[in-house]
């Protein structure tokens, strides 16, 4: 008769299975013939000695740092971690969006590989977890995977998720911003100047997001494109409709010959009617919320100091 099996055994058993099972996978899909080259892979013997910054090096006196060893040994698992974030994330055009409204700061490609460096932080962290709440009852490969699987998902949507929020910020940011960058304007094209001018001057004395944008605006009008075409694609760099509104009202000054000056104090007296509408309504869910303390701690404990006095003289007269 076989010896029965205990469950530390069995789950052991599992664990080096599935740990077989996946260096088998890994050794199967990295042979040669299974690896089908890119286009870049295949273009880049012939233009490794004209790519920008390359310098040519002789055969044999190439020297590989750790570094580069490290790039690449693991070049291959994080190009197809990418591509596994990009799937899950559901593609790279709202990413790009975002990236692009955050004000170009990293690349999409900085930005998946910080999503994959999260997602391996997440997976230590649940497999951390997860050997913690076995000590002591028996090691069970289920929760240990299913908290790396979680912890996973958590440190790339997560990610995903803190470059949503900082883009909001710096649109709460530019919209603070907007009221007193549009008076600076108003002076300016008052004092004479033109409109590409009087941009160019306020992005110039200015400090903030706005007069980033401002800046690159004024680049994009100076190497040739139209003054309205430029204010448009700062629009569609942000989900403010005030600015979508300056950007109308300035072509409409433009095309028109209206005074420019009127129209832009007018912008910057709307969004200061804007702000302070939103002063109001955040006030107001402010109050609402101050109330839930009041309700359900203050007022229970003012009446348990109210009528605790009565039932102890009750108590006492029985």
């Amino acid at each position: 008769m076989s010896p029965e099996l205990t469950p530390e055994l069995s789950a052991s058993g599992a664990l080096l299975g599935l740990v077989a099972g996946l260096g088998a996978w890994l050794m199967v899909s990295r042979v040669p013939w299974r690896r089908v080259p890119t286009l870049d892979q295949r273009l880049a013997p012939y233009l490794r000695g004209i790519r920008p910054g390359a310098r040519p090096t002789v055969p044999g006196t190439a020297h590989h740092t750790p570094l580069d060893v490290v790039e690449r040994v693991l070049g291959p698992f994080m190009v197809d971690a990418v591509r596994w974030v990009e799937r899950i994330s559901g593609g790279s055009g709202s990413v790009r969006r975002r990236l692009d409204q955050l004000g170009g700061r990293r690349t999409l490609d900085q930005f998946r590989a910080e999503q994959v460096i999260c997602g391996v932080l997440g997976a230590a962290t649940g497999a951390a977890i997860g050997g913690l709440t076995v000590i002591g009852r028996g090691f069970s490969v289920v929760p240990v995977v299913g908290l790396v699987v979680v912890g996973t998902l958590l440190g790339v949507l997560g990610r995903d998720q803190v470059l949503s929020i900082q883009v909001r910020r710096r649109e709460h940011r530019i919209l603070a911003e907007f009221p007193a960058v549009a008076e600076l304007l108003a002076l300016a094209v008052g004092a004479g100047e033109g409109p590409v001018g009087a941009l160019e001057r306020v992005a110039r004395t200015c400090r903030g997001e706005l007069s980033v944008e401002l800046r690159r605006t004024v680049a994009d009008a100076r190497t040739g494109m139209p003054l309205i075409d430029a204010l448009t694609a700062l629009a569609n760099r942000t989900t403010l409709p005030s600015l979508a509104r300056f950007v109308d009202g300035v072509a409409v000054a433009v095309d028109r010959g209206t005074p420019l000056a009127d129209v832009l104090r007018a912008q910057a007296q709307d969004v200061r009617e804007l702000t302070r509408r939103r002063l109001m309504e955040a006030g107001g869910r402010r109050e609402i919320g101050m109330m839930i303390p009041v309700v359900f701690l203050v007022l229970p404990v003012t009446v348990l100091f109210a009528i605790y006095p009565g039932l102890a003289v009750l108590d006492l007269n029985l």
